[in-house]
Formats: structure tokens, sequence, C-alpha cells
């Protein structure tokens, strides 16, 4: 019983041996993270078409909850860039952005996606973290990232604007272009050049100027609070929110409210697909963060309960304020750099933003949006990884395809077509990278009782003995594959008298390929030719006992594919070298 509490509350497996100087690496990573979770929740708030207020909210409540029930140390969860595009795409299907049915949309999104993670998680789904390619979720990200870019771009020119595909969003830039605020541009246009010199020549900067790593570090962390303070002062100081330029205005102060999903039947099914999709991006995207990161200390994670981690988050999301959250790559490479020890850092960060949202907000009306753009810019731009183009094209042409069709049709049809159409290209990968198996014909390398590739190694043959090594488990994609191959073999050579599958890398033969199997042993008996097995793994020999197969078989089941070849060399010609 404790053991399965333990599993399912990691807090009570890691809090018993909580110690002080756990205490100090988490208080430490606590006000990094803080320090650098202000603008970027204010920004992703933004980008999901919700007040700023809410993106402190979805990061105050969830991180707790993640805390208590999450297994890794370091994860840092909140919104992220692409679940916070997913929402502003999914939610303004059926409400316009700034309006109570918006914001009430975005809460019941979250609770779909938190019960929706929860269930997989009580089913141990989570193995589902491999059923995306890593070429078809970066080709979503790239193409995300250049879909939220172009997206906000209409900030930072401080003009109208809009849509879910690159094709719209760019034709209403050009229709308002020329209403273009000057003010803005050069806010937003600073902004964008100053953050992107923050990431890359801050911390050098700095150290040249004879600050220590540690304070250098904690500087270019605050980088986006300083951009917020100078662009905040310039708007309130030249009184530009009067000549045009958009600003955040009042942002409620206090800690997250207490609030109520719609649970609607017609929101709900028009929600499901989304929250669906969410669910599995923000999976896919936290459990990756997560293992990388525990890796590195030797640590372990556990899918399983990392879904109901990541479900409890949505849900203290759904009934606090916030919006869709999962485990973001930045925060959390941020977190395990500043030292964070526990989950603890975690709720450490969720107190810190607490604070903010009850002191710091009033300080915030005046933060013109283009320097939230700006944010959100330089952000996902630093997420676009145009090598695996690159990659991909040297390596395999099909994956290389994967990346620009999952690209294509997320710039071309938005996130979720672009999305959906991942999930097909991962599962027709799958498909067609087992439904015609690697079959090679073996032979014997002389002075050994190793059986290699005829075309690639210098090994002996039998007369009238077809030996196959079959490298892929047989189902029903892939089963007549092998049939059709073995007799497109006997009819080149009628010399053949014996057949011998060496199903060494065999872990599954599903029913159509069992009927597959015995259509072939039929047709090969009437062609007076012997099927023989060698080298069939344990849980597979265990099934085929279950039927008729192996007492029809009119070969044998050998041992290891040496017995075999004793057996019908013994019977046979003697063995020619290749």
């Amino acid at each position: 019983m404790r053991l399965s509490l333990t599993r399912h509350l990691p807090i009570l497996d890691w809090g018993r041996r909580y110690s002080k100087s756990d205490l100090s690496s988490d208080l430490t990573a606590a006000v990094i993270v803080t320090i650098m979770l202000v603008p970027q929740s204010l920004a992703y708030a933004m980008l999901a078409g919700l007040p700023p207020e809410a993106g402190i909210y979805a990061s105050v409540l969830p991180i707790m909850l993640y805390a208590i029930f999450g297994t890794s140390r370091a994860l840092a969860v909140g919104p992220v860039a692409v679940v916070s595009l997913m929402t502003a795409s999914a939610v303004g299907q059926v409400a316009e952005s700034g309006t109570a049915g918006y914001a009430v949309a975005a809460l019941t999104l979250a609770l779909l996606s938190g019960l929706m993670l929860i269930v997989l998680g009580l089913l141990r789904f989570g193995f589902l973290a491999n059923f995306l390619s890593h070429p078809v979720i970066a080709g979503f990200i790239i193409a995300s990232g250049l879909l939220i870019a172009a997206g906000q771009a209409r900030h930072i020119f401080g003009i109208a604007g809009g849509g879910d595909a690159l094709p719209e969003i760019l034709h209403r830039l050009w229709q308002h272009l020329a209403e273009a605020n000057w003010q803005t541009l050069v806010i937003g246009l600073a902004s964008t050049v100053f953050l992107v010199w923050v990431r890359k020549g801050m911390k050098p900067a700095l150290k040249r100027l004879g600050a220590g790593d540690g304070l250098a570090t904690l500087l270019t962390r605050a980088g986006p609070v300083f951009a917020i303070v100078v662009t905040t002062v310039t708007v309130w100081a030249f009184g530009l929110h009067e000549q045009g330029v958009a600003i955040v205005g009042t942002i409620p102060q206090g800690l997250p409210p207490l609030t109520l999903p719609d649970l609607s039947p017609g929101l709900i099914g028009t929600l499901a697909l989304p929250a669906a999709l969410i669910s599995i991006i923000g999976f896919v995207e936290s459990v990756s963060v997560a293992q990388t990161l525990a890796a590195k200390k030797r640590q372990r994670i556990g899918p399983d309960q990392e879904l109901i981690g990541l479900g409890a988050a949505n849900i203290g999301a759904a009934f606090s304020g916030g919006f869709p959250v999962t485990g973001g790559f930045a925060r959390s490479v941020v977190n395990y750099d500043a030292g964070a020890a526990t989950p603890a850092a975690g709720a450490f960060t969720a107190i810190g933003l607490a604070l903010a949202a009850l002191t710091l907000t009033p300080l915030l009306y005046f933060l013109p949006q283009a320097t939230l753009a700006a944010t959100i810019i330089v952000a996902v731009l630093s997420l676009v990884d145009p090598a695996i183009l690159r990659r991909t094209w040297a390596y395999s042409r099909r994956d290389f395809a994967s990346v620009v069709v999952t690209v294509l049709s997320t710039l071309l049809f938005g996130v979720e077509a672009g999305i959906s159409t991942g999930v097909a290209l991962s599962l027709l990968l799958h498909v067609l990278n087992t439904a015609r198996p690697h079959v090679a014909e073996v032979g014997l390398v002389p002075g050994s009782q190793h059986f290699r590739n005829v075309l690639r190694h210098k090994v002996e043959t039998l007369p009238g003995v077809l030996m196959l090594r079959v490298d892929e488990s047989l189902y029903f994609a892939n089963a007549r594959a092998i049939e059709t191959l073995v007799l497109d073999r006997l009819a080149a050579d009628p010399a053949i008298r014996e057949v011998v599958l060496m199903c060494s890398a065999v872990n599954v033969i599903d029913f159509s390929a069992l009927e597959s199997l015995e259509a072939l042993a039929t047709e090969l008996a009437a062609q007076k030719v012997r099927l023989h097995l060698s080298e069939v793994k344990g849980p597979v020999m265990d099934r085929l006992k279950t039927t008729h197969f192996l007492r029809d078989l009119n070969g044998e089941v050998f041992l290891s594919q040496y017995d075999a070849w004793k057996s019908l060399a013994a019977t046979g010609p003697t063995a020619k070298a290749g």
C-alpha cells in the first residue's frame, strides 16, 4: 500500500530525504526562475489570446501540483509557446479573444487536457511519448516557431492582424502595414535586438567587465526584466500610450482566483480533439525535457506518473484562472542550471510568482505589448532548428519528407492540421518501415557457427537449401511480403527443396502472420519443399504451440541456425563456398 502511494505521490519519497542543502539549492533556483517567468508568463498569456495575468495564474497552482505528483527534479511547468499557440487556435474557434467566453473556454480546454492526461497515466500509457518521431516533432516545432513569430509581428508594428495559418497572417500584415505606429516599431525592434544580444552576448560582456560567473548568469536570466523595466518607464515618461503605443493596461492585483470551467456538452465536444492534441504534444515535449535533464544526474523519471503530474497541473490551471500548461524547455534548463535539487524548487517558484501577482502587477500598467511580443519572438525562434533538414536529408529521405510535410502542413493549414498530419505521418512511417521487412539470405561463415548475409560476406551455402533471416516481427502489414518473397525465390530456383526461416529477430507473430505462414507451409508442401524454423523466441513459440501450425509443419523447428545447418548438411550435398 505504501509503495503504491509513494508511486503516485513522489513527494512522499523525496520529501523524506529533504535536507538543508536541498533547501538552499532550491531557493536559489526559484529566485532565478521566478525572475525569468514573470515576463515570460505575461507574454505567453498574450500569445494564447488571454489577459496577461492568466499567464501568472497558470504558473502558480499548476507548479505546486506538479511538485506533488511529478517525478522530475528539474522540470518547470507552466505556459509554453507551442501549447499557448494551440490554445489560441482551439479556443478561437468557439469564442472571440478578449471575451469572458474565451477565458472560460480556455479553462475548459485545460480541464479536458488534465483529465485526459490523468486517465492515460492511470492506464499506464506513458509509452505514447514514443509514438511521435523526432523528425515530426522537430518539423512541428520549426513551423510553430515561425507561425508564432509571424503572428507576433503585428504587435511589433502596432497594427491589426491575426490568423491561424502563415498565408493568412502574412496577408493581414500586408493589408495593415501602412498603419504601423513608428513609436511601437522602435520599441519592438529595440527590444528584439536587445533580447537577442542578452542571449548571445550579455554574459560574455559581463564577465569581461569582471563579473563572476554566478552574477553574470543571474543578470543574463534577468535580461527580459530589464527590457520590461526600460520600455515601461519610457512609455510612462513620454506618454507614448497616448500616441498609439498599445500597453498591457490594468492587471488585477491578487492571488489566482477560483474559476469554474464550462462543462456544457457542446463546448466539450468542440474542444475534445484540440485537448487531445495539446495533451499529446505537451506530454511529448515535457517528458523529453525531463528525461534529458534526469539523465545528466543519473536519475530516472516515470512516464506514467508524469502523465498524472501534468494532468494534475492542468486541472489546477482550470480552477485557478489559467490555461493549458506543460513542462517548458527553456525554464526547465534554467531551473536545472540554477541548481534545483528537488521539485520543491518549483513550489518556491510558485510562491515567488504569487508574490509578484500581489505586489508587481500595478507597475506593469504601461508595459508595451511590443516588448512582450519581442520576448515571445526571441524565445520561439531559438527553438527553430533548420539543421534538422540537412541532417535528415543526409541520413534518410523518408524522415526528411516527414519533416517537410509537417512543416508545410502546419504553416499552410494551422497547428491542429500540422500536428494531426504529424501523428498520422509517425504511424505511417512505422508501417512503411515494417511493411517490407529486411530479409537476408544467409550462409555459414567458414570456421564458425555464425551466419551472415550472402551478399555482404564470404559464406558457405548448401545446395537446394534456402536460409532466410527475417529481421522484423511478423504482423498483418508484412506477413504477405514474406510469403511472396519465398514463393518468388522458389520460382526462380526450382532446385530448392529446403527452406529455413531464421527467426532470431522476430518478437511477435500475430494471427494474420500465422495464417500467412500456414498458407506458405501448405504451398511448399504441395511443391515437395520442406519449411523449417530456427531460433524461435520463447514467447513466440508459446503462442505457436497453442495452434496446429507446428503439428502440421512438414519441417522441423531448430534451436539454433547452426543446428539446422548440421541437420540439412548431413542429408544433402556438400556445402559450397559463396
